[in-house]
C-alpha cells in the first residue's frame, strides 16, 4: 500500500486512486448561439429523488466550459457498452455531431438519437465552485431508459459491465 497526501507533486498518484472507483460514462449536451456543444464526462451522480436533481462536473480548463455552465438546460445521456467510440468523439471535440444521429428537441439541448441507455433532460438549478471544476446541478423534467449494460471507465480505461444472474 502506497500512501500520500494529495497536492501537486502527488496529482498523478491521486488519479490513479481515483481511477479505482469504475464510473458510468456519459456525453452532456447543451445547445449554444453558434452550434450545439457536447462533452464525455465521468463525474455525473444523482443528488436528490424529491426533488429529482443531478450533477456533473465540466472542467474550467475545458473550451466548452462557458457553454456547458452558462446553458439553462442540459441533457445527460448515459453510454451503453460498445460506444467508446461516442464517447471519445465527445471527448476530442465538443462539436462532434456530423454524422451523429439525432433526435428533435424544440427549444432545448441537442439529443443524441443512439448510443444511450439512459437520458435526462434537466433545468440548470445551480453551477458551485468545485476547485479545478465546476459542479452543475440540474433539475430532470424528463428522463428515458433503454435495456442493455453500461460503458464504464476505470483505471483510465474504457469496458462494459454486465450484472450477474
Amino acid at each position: 500500500m502506497e500512501r500520500f497526501i494529495p497536492g501537486p507533486d502527488t496529482q498523478r498518484q491521486y488519479r490513479d486512486t481515483l481511477g479505482a472507483y469504475a464510473t458510468g460514462v456519459t456525453v452532456v449536451t447543451v445547445a449554444s448561439p453558434e452550434s450545439p456543444v457536447g462533452m464525455t464526462a465521468n463525474s455525473f451522480a444523482s443528488v436528490s429523488l424529491d426533488p429529482p436533481l443531478v450533477l456533473w462536473s465540466p472542467a474550467r480548463n475545458s473550451s466548452r466550459f462557458a457553454a456547458m455552465t452558462g446553458a439553462e438546460r442540459f441533457a445527460i445521456h448515459v453510454l451503453g457498452a460498445g460506444e467508446m467510440d461516442l464517447a471519445l468523439r465527445f471527448a476530442r471535440s465538443g462539436r462532434a455531431f456530423d454524422g451523429v444521429a439525432m433526435e428533435p428537441c424544440p427549444n432545448g439541448p441537442p439529443l443524441l438519437g443512439e448510443g444511450w441507455i439512459a437520458r435526462l433532460l434537466c433545468q440548470r438549478v445551480a453551477v458551485h465552485d468545485g476547485g479545478d471544476h465546476a459542479i452543475v446541478i440540474g433539475r430532470v423534467e424528463e428522463a428515458a431508459r433503454r435495456e442493455g449494460p453500461p460503458l464504464i471507465f476505470a483505471g483510465g480505461a474504457y469496458g462494459d459491465f454486465s450484472p450477474a444472474g
